[in-house]
């Protein structure tokens, strides 16, 4: 499923970024990267979102959201 696709208040890892690779630097630049964990704070499903990953909140446009491939995380 895509980060898009995802709940709120859930957290998934990122399975894989696939986007032009000069997004794909910024993204690993601020700490999004393949298996690191990511919570949705407010996805409204229009436009962005807002998410949470490395103690730091980020809004996220569909775009770049669409295009990164998540699994949710099954907390026991």
């Amino acid at each position: 499923m895509t980060l898009k696709q995802g709940k709120n208040s859930l957290t998934y890892r990122v399975e894989s970024i696939d986007i032009e690779l000069k997004l794909e630097r910024r993204l690993e630049a601020l700490g999004l990267t393949e298996g690191s964990l990511i919570t949705i704070l407010n996805n409204d499903k229009k436009g962005s979102l807002t998410a949470k990953f490395r103690g730091t909140r980020f809004a996220l446009g569909r775009r770049i959201a669409d295009h990164i491939t998540v699994t949710e995380v099954k907390h026991s």
